[in-house]
């Protein structure tokens, strides 16, 4: 029951990240940038230390095989198709609140899809260990917070009305606590956990390195550089951090 109790409560929080979009309205385009950029090289930091300070050890605790790089490249493979389907993104009809363009629908229900496999993810792991589940609903919460504030633009640009953005992400977000329950009720048939931990660090070694970093590349002044390599240095040390509760 503590796993179960553990799982859903980090989903839940997870779930409810779908309205920190709402908060940053209020800023303007520019200083909403400065923000988030270093919140995007927190993320990237602390998926990559999950993916490598945790869930790789974790599934290699019995060795490490070529079946576990398969894994791995399979969960690469996995969140780029999700990826994909998120940003396709094509419509030729008029912006209008009573419209919802293609695109937002696309990008809603590639969202649902990510956080169906986030909720998988954070069952998994928390019947590996209640540290690593901890450790992975910390990174992807960290990762959620300036995706989710992206998804609300998303869906305001794409017709959608603030309430009903809102309503609609949130539906969207739930989607984390199917995922994990499944997880939960099928995680120990068949040792699915050793394909599911593997397949969770290739999914956030793809969003870090293909979504996260190319984003802090835009950025090339000196000082902003080094403020996120510190951000970036202290996502990976809050995952290292959290191997000490183990």
């Amino acid at each position: 029951m503590g796993v179960w109790a553990y799982t859903i409560i980090s989903v839940l929080i997870v779930s409810f990240i779908s309205f920190t979009g709402v908060f940053f309205l209020s800023l303007k385009a520019e200083k909403l940038q400065r923000i988030l950029i270093y919140l995007i090289s927190f993320s990237a930091g602390a998926l990559f230390g999950d993916a490598f300070l945790h869930l790789i050890p974790e599934a290699a605790e019995a060795g490490f095989e070529l079946s576990l790089s398969i894994y791995i490249l399979s969960g690469l493979v996995l969140f780029f198709i999700v990826d994909k389907i998120i940003k396709w993104r094509h419509c030729h009809h008029p912006i209008t609140v009573n419209h919802a363009h293609p695109f937002a629908i696309i990008n809603l229900f590639g969202d649902g899809v990510h956080n169906f496999i986030d909720g998988l993810i954070i069952g998994a792991s928390y019947v590996a260990d209640i540290q690593i589940g901890i450790a992975t609903t910390l990174a992807v919460v960290f990762h959620e917070i300036p995706q989710e504030i992206g998804d609300f633009g998303v869906l305001l640009h794409g017709g959608f009305s603030k309430g009903r953005a809102m309503f609609v992400n949130f539906l969207s977000a739930l989607a984390a606590v199917l995922g994990a329950i499944v997880a939960l009720l099928l995680v120990s048939a068949d040792g699915l956990i050793t394909i599911l931990l593997p397949l969770a660090a290739g999914g956030f070694i793809y969003i870090a390195g293909s979504d996260l970093i190319p984003e802090l590349h835009k950025e090339v002044g000196i000082k902003k550089s080094l403020l996120q390599l510190v951000a970036f240095v202290l996502g990976i040390m809050i995952m290292a951090a959290l191997l000490a509760l183990e």
